[in-house]
């Protein structure tokens, strides 16, 4: 037979090629360098969505260490125009890494001011100020308090911004560009709501959740197109997000697992750290289940789900099961655990689909 001997030519051939290939290492390595960056650079994702209205999760964690989740942010981009609603900690380096750069951030809304919803602003606007020559800051909404932050975070990075401009220059970052311009506005109730931006057919409602003892707590509405995505904010299972979701294409709601964060808060207090267990224990009083956003989601008649601030980590696939209980019994449409770099887009029908967009 014949086969013994081309098996030994073809061994014989890849041999070649991968000791070529060893030797060749780091040409090879530069060559997929320079490719890779020419196609980033030259092509991000935003570019793609320059009409319609879309989702990028730039961050799906929570305050529990994920090394695969930044931190809470929803990234909005409507009619090619890019928002981000909160920045928790490695948004804007994952936004970056989704294409949808960080300089081309036309605002950032805040729901609440939890640290985790809000420990990644610093770094996303310095990367806004420093990679678009920007002249003036970042737009900053949130209700009446977001004052304190955007000045608390000219105060932390003022050294930091005395270095950039001395370092490239005011016409590379330009001293006016720094840091984020507050705009406050008075928070609506529990269950009542309020417009926040009205430009360009993109229309942004903030509504009042229920988060106690955080208060204020803010969900938004997001209306462009025709289209609706209705972000919950951190909240326990609420009526407020019913009413605000009715009709929306997509809802995108925070989402914690009890029978999950019940073992984590055994295991804590089983090791002594009685303190690790109590917050277990606290935080399942103001979030909701993926069964209770099933219901929700039924009740406001929305064309999809999308969970995030995911409570606990999954370091498993294998525990997404688990974590969502019955909630895809309870409803039909798309009902997504989301990760870090999904992108959904809604067509002109309203209809959904998701994409993976982070470059690694």
């Amino acid at each position: 037979m014949k086969t013994k001997p081309i098996l030994a030519i073809v061994a014989g051939l890849l041999v070649c090629v991968a000791t070529v290939g060893f030797f060749n290492r780091d040409k090879i390595a530069l060559a997929v360098l320079e490719r890779g960056a020419d196609q980033a650079l030259a092509n991000p994702t935003i570019e793609g969505l320059k009409t319609g209205l879309h989702a990028g999760f730039c961050g799906t964690g929570s305050p529990m260490p994920d090394r695969d989740r930044a931190g809470p942010c929803l990234a909005i981009v409507a009619g090619g125009k890019l928002f981000v609603f909160d920045a928790g900690e490695g948004s804007a380096e994952t936004l970056n890494l989704m294409g949808l750069p960080t300089g081309q951030v036309q605002a950032v809304f805040l729901t609440h001011f939890h640290s985790d919803h809000i420990d990644g602003l610093g770094g996303l606007g310095l990367q806004r100020w420093a990679s678009s020559s920007a002249k003036s800051p970042l737009p900053l909404y949130g209700p009446t308090g977001v004052e304190q932050i955007a000045a608390g975070l000219a105060q932390v990075y003022s050294q930091d911004r005395g270095y950039r401009v001395a370092h490239h220059g005011a016409a590379i970052v330009p001293p006016s560009g720094f840091g984020f311009e507050a705009k406050p506005f008075a928070a609506p109730a529990i269950g009542s709501e309020a417009v926040v931006y009205d430009q360009d057919g993109l229309k942004i409602i903030a509504f009042g959740v229920d988060h106690r003892p955080i208060e204020p707590s803010l969900g938004y509405r997001i209306e462009y197109g025709g289209q609706k995505i209705v972000i919950s904010g951190d909240t326990k299972a609420c009526d407020c997000v019913t009413k605000a979701a009715q009709g929306a294409n997509l809802l995108v709601h925070e989402a914690i697992a009890p029978n999950l964060t019940q073992i984590m808060g055994k295991a804590a207090k089983d090791s002594g750290q009685a303190g690790v267990s109590q917050v277990f224990h606290d935080i399942e009083n103001y979030h909701a289940t993926p069964s209770q956003i099933a219901d929700i989601a039924n009740t406001a008649k929305v064309g999809g789900v999308a969970l995030t601030h995911i409570v606990p980590a999954l370091p498993l696939k294998a525990l997404e099961g688990p974590f969502l209980g019955d909630a895809k019994q309870k409803f039909k449409g798309p009902f997504w655990i989301m990760q870090d770099g999904d992108l959904v887009s809604l067509d002109s029908q309203g209809k959904l689909s998701k994409s993976q967009v982070l470059r690694n």
